[in-house]
């Protein structure tokens, strides 16, 4: 793996890690606070939502990278490793022009959410760096992908993913 493919996955890994660890503590609090103050924490959904985006959006490269979506292999045993790993390079393709295509639509709402400053109802936090975020981690997960379209599957040939 590349320095800088270790540098990502470090930053994103530790984003991950920390976003979750700080979602825990606003739901312990805004729980905490409904029932034994019968206050919640003000703007807590507002918090859990924006950081639940950026949990899924930081984890997306991650399980690209670790080639741990999901997938089907009912008939895997009645192909040749090679039929194998024209289907891998296929869906590599396929996962990179989706997601560069929904990172690019995202981008273009992104800059829309900007241009009208839209924010949270409570708290009034901005949700264009939010939306810019998100197309970032897509986009970040289709350069992956094709990275990914140039690296054997480990049960292949036991290379290693970038």
């Amino acid at each position: 793996m590349s320095n800088a493919g270790k540098w990502l996955e470090w930053v994103l890994g530790a984003t991950a890690g920390l976003v979750l660890f700080v979602m825990m503590l606003v739901t312990t609090i805004d729980v905490g606070g409904r029932y034994m103050f019968n206050t919640p924490l003000p703007g807590g959904f507002e918090l859990t939502e924006i950081m639940l985006a950026t949990l899924i959006y930081c984890a997306l490269p991650l399980v690209s990278k670790q080639r741990e979506h999901i997938v089907i292999d009912t008939f895997d045993f009645l192909m040749s490793p090679r039929a194998k790993r024209a289907f891998d390079v296929l869906a590599d393709v396929i996962c990179s022009l989706g997601l560069s295509g929904i990172g690019y639509l995202i981008f273009r709402r992104a800059v829309r959410v900007a241009e009208y400053g839209d924010t949270t109802n409570v708290l009034k936090l901005p949700l264009a760096p939010v939306a810019y975020a998100m197309a970032v981690m897509i986009v970040i997960a289709a350069l992956i992908h094709i990275a990914l379209i140039f690296v054997p599957h480990r049960e292949d040939d036991g290379a290693s993913v970038i």
